[in-house]
């Protein structure tokens, strides 16, 4: 199985490649130049791994949630190669991804549920809670909320104990009560945990067409909607 995964979701950029249990993965923290940097590092992974666009079996990528421009345009430079190669995308939660990442930096947590949290501005985040035996599915369903809300949430959760916390959203002050035993602010998305996410969802036949391919923003249109009118007052 040879699957090629990226993501721009956060504060990074990264392109992985999946073949036969190896990865090579390009990574580098970016908050802008994303566009630019993909090709190049589409082009090295590939080249790393002696194969071209047309011996992959599939791509993957990001579907979110995350930053609006993020996730565009990690989907539609996947789109875009995808169209390229006629090949299939696997569609993968960032929020699965972070904490599927956390994880692997921290084996000490490997048996317990994850928090993964991104910034959602407007004082809400991203999150959900993944377990090691189901990591591409939340244990709650994924949403946007404020920080309170999810402290509540998570305490009123039949969770099993202990609670680790991975992602940048868990910078709010409210997050200080909340109960897990401990959190990681830097933990990042890698395209290598998206990759290695996908090939169960590959194998279960979760691929789409590229055109069939859409971002998940969690925020609806009305939401986005009032608050712009909010800031605007």
């Amino acid at each position: 199985m040879k699957i090629l995964a990226l993501d721009t979701t956060s504060g990074a950029c990264s392109v992985a490649l999946y073949s036969g249990g190896q990865i090579c993965e390009q990574f580098v923290r970016a908050e802008r130049d994303h566009t630019r940097r993909l090709l190049p590092m589409v082009d090295q992974v590939l080249a790393e791994a002696g194969l071209s666009l047309g011996q992959l079996d599939a791509l993957a990528v990001s579907r979110g949630p995350g930053s609006f421009t993020g996730l565009r345009i990690a989907i539609s430079f996947t789109q875009g190669l995808a169209f390229a190669a006629d090949k299939p995308v696997v569609p993968v939660s960032s929020l699965a991804a972070l904490a599927a990442g956390a994880r692997r930096s921290h084996p000490e947590w490997r048996d317990a549920p994850i928090v993964a949290m991104l910034d959602a501005r407007m004082q809400q985040v991203y999150w959900g809670i993944y377990a090691a035996e189901t990591p591409n599915d939340s244990m709650l369903p994924e949403a946007v909320q404020d920080p309170e809300r999810v402290v509540q949430r998570l305490r009123e959760a039949s969770l099993s104990q202990p609670l680790y916390g991975a992602g940048p959203g868990w910078h709010y002050p409210p997050f200080a009560d909340a109960p897990v035993a401990e959190y990681d602010l830097e933990s990042p998305i890698h395209a290598r945990d998206i990759a290695e996410l996908a090939l169960p969802l590959w194998q279960n036949g979760a691929a789409v067409a590229a055109e069939a391919l859409e971002p998940l923003y969690l925020r609806d249109e009305i939401t986005w909607q009032k608050r712009q009118k909010i800031r605007s007052k």
